[in-house]
């Protein structure tokens, strides 16, 4: 039997974890078995999206893009993990459609602003702060927490194993259902 479609859609500010859950779920071959590709926003933001700015309609458009790929990467059989900050419900909500509902499962990884600010392995809080990056989410573009989301993932309490597993639990109890 073939794996159930599906989508993880890891959402949170920068810094908050989604690319470094997104890569240890690979690096512990957690679906062995399975063909899984990570979609993740900076990667797609420097080539599928490289047109795109950060209006309001360009995340709008960025979200879109990424669950058509997503939808069509799980249509082929693809486990799919994305990560973005995709930070209006708005945009998730259209996703899940795209993608579809059974196949979709939102997870908040959720950090604190000064956690992520803390962090800031690129640089990019600071910048922000500077005026150097307009519409930085977070800073002066907002980010809106998911309301009711499959799993929300605490990166400020648990370690990056504890999120992990919790996560397998969440996609276990999916598949099974």
């Amino acid at each position: 039997m073939s794996p159930r479609k599906l989508t993880v859609w890891l959402t949170g500010l920068s810094g908050s974890g989604k690319s470094t859950l997104a890569r240890e779920l690979l690096a512990q071959r957690l679906f062995a078995g399975e063909q899984v590709a990570v979609l993740d926003g900076d990667v797609l933001r420097a080539g599928l999206c490289k047109d795109l700015g950060f209006s309001t309609a360009d995340r709008h458009e960025n979200i879109r893009r990424v669950a058509e790929v997503a939808r069509l990467m799980n249509d082929a059989g693809v486990t799919v993990i994305c990560a973005l900050i995709s930070p209006l419900r708005a945009d998730r909500q259209m996703a899940r459609q795209i993608i579809g509902r059974e196949a979709f499962v939102e997870v908040h990884v959720a950090a604190s602003l000064e956690a992520c600010e803390r962090r800031d392995p690129k640089g990019l809080y600071k910048k922000a702060r500077a005026g150097q990056i307009p519409m930085f989410t977070g800073i002066d573009s907002p980010y809106e927490e998911p309301e009711s989301p499959d799993l929300v993932l605490d990166t400020d309490e648990q370690t990056l194993g504890d999120s992990v597993l919790r996560l397998l639990a969440v996609v276990q109890g999916r598949r099974s259902a």
